[in-house]
């Protein structure tokens, strides 16, 4: 059987914790299938708040490491979606 793994994050303060978070995502880019970030208010401005869904794919725990390194960063809540086929 195998698993197809979708995480959100929820990023409170994107200018804060950008760095970071891009720091970890670069670190396990192997794992990573697909991402999609939101954080426009309006053509002209950006949120502070950001979202982003990551489509992983590889060793479970490859990807464990992943979400646990996500989920060490003070201001990102991470929730996962797991299907199994």
């Amino acid at each position: 059987m195998q698993e197809l793994r979708i995480i959100g994050l929820l990023i409170t303060d994107r200018i804060k914790e950008a760095g970071l978070t891009q720091q970890v995502l670069t670190k396990h880019a192997h794992v990573i299938k697909s991402r999609l970030g939101f954080h426009e208010v309006s053509e002209d401005i950006c949120s502070r708040v950001g979202v982003m869904l990551l489509q992983l794919r590889g060793k479970t725990e490859d990807c464990d490491n992943l979400e646990n390194a996500l989920r060490a960063i003070e201001g990102i809540e991470v929730q996962k979606m797991s299907f199994q086929y």
